[in-house]
C-alpha cells in the first residue's frame, strides 16, 4: 500500500492522505485510456514485487505518474482522478438530478429525455442528456443540469429571475435558449442541440456526442483553421463580449466548447455559468497572474487561449508563451503577444475595445442584421454588480496567497539548492580560516611583548605583586588564561601569557640578565686531580 499525501490549493491546512494499493493506480490508467495518452505508469511485476528496492523504484514511478496526470490540464479536472485522489468530496447527486428531472416532466409534458450524454462536457457536476420535443420528434434539444459553484453571490430569488430571464436574451452571436429555471441548490438549462457541435470539435475533428477525454486530450491530426475563420470568429466572439460587459452582465467562462457553431457564426454558450458561480476552465491559468484581476481581464485572457487554439490547433504548452509558431499571419502573433506573453501578463490585458481596433479584427465585415436585445431591470443590475465585485475580490484574494506561496517556495528552494549549499560552505571555511588567522596573529602578539617585556629590564608580570605566577601543573596539556592586569599596573598592554612554557622561559632570561659576578663567594678547593708520589 502506498500512502498519498493530497492538497488543494497553497494552504496545506487544506490537506489529506489517501491509501492506493498498485491495482488501483492500474484501474485508474485502464480508464484514462479513453484520452489516448501515453501515461508512464510503472509495469507489473508478479515474481519479487515485495522486495525493497523494487518497492522503492516503483514508488517513485507512482510518483512521476502522478505528477504527469495532475498537471494536465483536461485529465485533472476529469471525474475519475478527483474520485481517486478525493473519493469523499466528488460524488454526484443522481437523486437530486432526477428530482429535477421529474418536476420538470410534469410542469412542462411536452418533452422526453431521449438518453443520457455521458462525461461530453468537462465539469463534474454538470450532466447533460438529450431531449426530444413529442410533437416533434425529429428535434432534438440538450438539457445541461448543474450544481452551484463557489463564486455564487446572487439571493436566491435575484439568481431565479436572471436564469428565467436567459431566454429572453436576443444576440445574432448568443446561442439561443429554450428554456431555464433554478433552485436553491442548481439550474436547468434546455438548448437546441447541433450536429455540428462546438468550435472545440470543429479544431479537434471530433464527434459532439463523444466523451471529452477521447475527444480533446490526444487529437490525431493537429490543424489550425484557416486564416479568413480565425478572423470572422474573432471578430464575432469579441463582439459578444463586448455586448455583454456593456450589460454589465458577467461572464468568465469563455473557451473553445463554449462557442456553438451555427453555419460561419459562432454563438456564445453557458451564460448560466457566472450567474452560479462555477468556476472557469482556465482559472488555474489566470489565478496565477494578479494583474487578471477583472472579468474582462478574465474574458481577453481566454480569448487569448482560443486564439492560440484556433491558429494552431491546439493549446499552448505553458502559459506564459516564449515564442510563437509561424502562423498565417503576423497580425494573428500581434494579438497573441498582447495577451499571452510574459511582459502582457505582467503589464495586464488590453480591453476588448482595443482588440477589436487591432489589424487582424478592424476590417472583418459582420453580415447579421440581427439586433441586439437583452433588458435587464435595474434592480437586478445592481445585484449582478455586487455579484461580479464579490467574484472579483474572491480572485484577487486567491492570486495574493498564490503569490506568497510562490515567493515563499522559490526562498526555500534557493535556500536549499546545491550552489546555495556550496556558497555556505566557502564562505564559512573563509570565516574559519580568517578566525584562525587572526588567532594566530593574536597569539605571536602576545609572545614578541612578553620577549620584549622581558628584555627591557622592566619586571615581570608573572613576578609583580598584582599577577602571581600561575603555579605549576605538570601533565596539563593546556592552561586557562589568566585575567587581564588593572589598570595600575606599569606598562605591559598585552595579557599574561597563556602557556607555563613561556612564562618559566621569561624568568630564566631575566635571571640571567640580572646576574652579578660580584654576589659570588670565595671558595677553597683541594685540588686532587694531580698526582700523588709516595
Amino acid at each position: 500500500e502506498y500512502i498519498i499525501r493530497v492538497q488543494r490549493g497553497v494552504s496545506t491546512e487544506n490537506s489529506w492522505q489517501i491509501v492506493r494499493r498498485y491495482s488501483d493506480f492500474d484501474l485508474l490508467n485502464n480508464s484514462l485510456q479513453i484520452s489516448a495518452l501515453s501515461l508512464p505508469l510503472p509495469p507489473k511485476k508478479l515474481i519479487g514485487n515485495m522486495e525493497r528496492e523494487f518497492i522503492a523504484e516503483r514508488q517513485k514511478g507512482l510518483q512521476a505518474y502522478l505528477d504527469v496526470i495532475t498537471t494536465h490540464h483536461i485529465l485533472s479536472n476529469c471525474e475519475l482522478v478527483k474520485k481517486f485522489l478525493d473519493p469523499n468530496s466528488y460524488s454526484v447527486n443522481y437523486t437530486g438530478i432526477a428530482e429535477t428531472l421529474g418536476v420538470l416532466m410534469l410542469s412542462e409534458p411536452k418533452w422526453e429525455v431521449v438518453e443520457p450524454l455521458k462525461d461530453i462536457g468537462w465539469r463534474i457536476r454538470k450532466k447533460y442528456f438529450l431531449m426530444k420535443i413529442k410533437n416533434q420528434p425529429k428535434e432534438r434539444l440538450v438539457l445541461s443540469w448543474a450544481d452551484l459553484g463557489p463564486d455564487k453571490y446572487l439571493s436566491d430569488r435575484d439568481l431565479q429571475y436572471a436564469v428565467k430571464l436567459l431566454s429572453s436574451c436576443s444576440h445574432p452571436y448568443i446561442y439561443k435558449i429554450t428554456f431555464a429555471t433554478a433552485n436553491e441548490s442548481s439550474a436547468l438549462v434546455i438548448r437546441p442541440f447541433s450536429e455540428k457541435g462546438t468550435l472545440k470539435d470543429l479544431i479537434y475533428k471530433a464527434k459532439p456526442k463523444d466523451p471529452f477525454l477521447k475527444k480533446y486530450c490526444n487529437p490525431k491530426k493537429i490543424q489550425g483553421l484557416e486564416l479568413q475563420q480565425i478572423k470572422t470568429y474573432g471578430r464575432q466572439i469579441l463582439e459578444v463580449l463586448k455586448f455583454l460587459h456593456e450589460k454589465g452582465f458577467p461572464y468568465g467562462h469563455l473557451h473553445s466548447a463554449n462557442v456553438m457553431l451555427d453555419g460561419d457564426t459562432c454563438k456564445l454558450l453557458d451564460l448560466e455559468n457566472s450567474l452560479l458561480g462555477l468556476p472557469s476552465f482556465y482559472r488555474s491559468y489566470f489565478s496565477q497572474f494578479r494583474k487578471i484581476n477583472t472579468l474582462e481581464g478574465v474574458d481577453v485572457h481566454c480569448f487569448g487561449h482560443l486564439l492560440y487554439e484556433m491558429t494552431y490547433g491546439r493549446p499552448p504548452d505553458t502559459i506564459p508563451v516564449e515564442s510563437f509558431p509561424p502562423a498565417p499571419s503576423v497580425f494573428v502573433v500581434s494579438v497573441l503577444e498582447s495577451i499571452l506573453t510574459c511582459e502582457a501578463l505582467k503589464n495586464g490585458m488590453p480591453a476588448v475595445s482595443r482588440l477589436l481596433q487591432m489589424p487582424l479584427f478592424s476590417d472583418v465585415l459582420l453580415t447579421n442584421s440581427e439586433k441586439p436585445q437583452f433588458k435587464i431591470p435595474t434592480k437586478l443590475k445592481e445585484a449582478l454588480k455586487i455579484s461580479k465585485e464579490c467574484i472579483e475580490k474572491r480572485l484577487t484574494e486567491e492570486q495574493k496567497l498564490i503569490h506568497q506561496h510562490r515567493r515563499l517556495t522559490r526562498a526555500q528552494s534557493h535556500h536549499g539548492s546545491e550552489e546555495e549549499k556550496k556558497k555556505r560552505k566557502i564562505l564559512a571555511r573563509k570565516k574559519s580560516k580568517r578566525s584562525a588567522n587572526e588567532s594566530g596573529e593574536e597569539h605571536s602578539a602576545k609572545y614578541s611583548n612578553s620577549n620584549n617585556s622581558a628584555g627591557s629590564g622592566a619586571s615581570s608580570p608573572l613576578t609583580s605583586p598584582s599577577s602571581p605566577t600561575p603555579p605549576s601543573t605538570a601533565g596539563a596539556s593546556s592552561i586557562p588564561p589568566a585575567p587581564p592586569l588593572p589598570p595600575a599596573a606599569p606598562a605591559p598592554s598585552t595579557e599574561v601569557p597563556t602557556s607555563q612554557p613561556d612564562a618559566s622561559r621569561g624568568a630564566l632570561l631575566s635571571s640571567i640578565q640580572n646576574f652579578q659576578k660580584g654576589t659570588l663567594k670565595k671558595t677553597q678547593t683541594c685540588d686532587y686531580s694531580a698526582p700523588r708520589i709516595s
